[in-house]
């Protein structure tokens, strides 16, 4: 329920931001649509801070490994964030 409600929290702040990203967040569905091809994954860890703070590293991770997009797969909130995204060029 928790990483779910993350998930959402981070999506729907992806919806509303006004800053250029690194990388662009997608869903799965827009993954599918586009027939992304993925080439990995990344993580993030230890941040404290806004779901767009967690939305922020993800991008700048996946722009310096090579990605044009990223979908989170994983988020969880326990005092610190940590959260997992599948990368795509």
């Amino acid at each position: 329920m928790k990483t779910t409600f993350t998930v959402t929290a981070l999506t729907f702040a992806a919806l509303f931001s006004v800053g250029a990203s690194a990388a662009s967040l997608v869903t799965s569905q827009e993954a599918q649509a586009q027939n992304l091809q993925s080439v990995g994954t990344i993580s993030v860890a230890g941040i404290d801070g806004s779901p767009m703070t967690i939305r922020d590293a993800l991008s700048q991770k996946a722009e310096s490994q090579g990605a044009s997009k990223y979908r989170i797969i994983e988020a969880m909130d326990s005092g610190r964030y940590h959260a997992t995204a599948e990368i795509y060029k």
